[in-house]
């Protein structure tokens, strides 16, 4: 085991020259680490480890990530509307057929609790059904999953 740890830690630095300058944003990520040791850390694979390392264990990056601070942008794709994620699961069979017909009282909710406006309701709806197949991918297909997909298909 200690000799596997030596020849990983030697790959490690060996590498090190194939980082180019700009890389250890792109390696570690954002959060606290990579915002202390952010000057030190390129070409360094010891300053990745340390950015890395402090990233992981002070939960900073997780944070950043969803509150969108510490260097970190937050994901356009996460529908952070717990209200929505409580009625997809709880409705997800009525969904589907719902956005299979291209009509529905669940429907209906989705598509408000989604934040469309009624303008644009019944366009959005068409979409919806149009890409049936986007959004619900297999039988197995669970809550998260098919809201990123709705607002794949939104977005797109």
């Amino acid at each position: 085991m200690k000799k596997l740890l030596i020849a990983f830690a030697l790959t490690l630095l060996t590498s090190a020259s194939a980082f180019a300058a700009g890389q250890a944003h792109t390696n570690v990520g954002c959060g606290l680490g990579t915002m202390l040791w952010e000057n030190k850390a390129d070409g360094s694979i010891l300053f990745q480890v340390l950015q890395s390392t402090t990233n992981g264990t002070s939960g900073t990056q997780t944070f950043g990530i969803t509150s969108g601070t510490s260097e970190c942008q937050k994901p356009g794709k996460i529908a952070q509307n717990e209200k929505l994620n409580q009625f997809v699961r709880a409705n997800i069979d009525n969904l589907a057929k719902d956005i299979a017909m291209g009509k529905g009282e669940t429907l209906d909710t989705f598509v408000e609790m989604m934040g469309v406006p009624s303008t644009q309701s019944d366009a959005y709806k068409t979409k919806l059904q149009a890409n049936f197949g986007k959004i619900f991918t297999s039988d197995k297909i669970v809550m998260a999953e098919v809201i990123d997909n709705v607002v794949t298909v939104t977005n797109n």
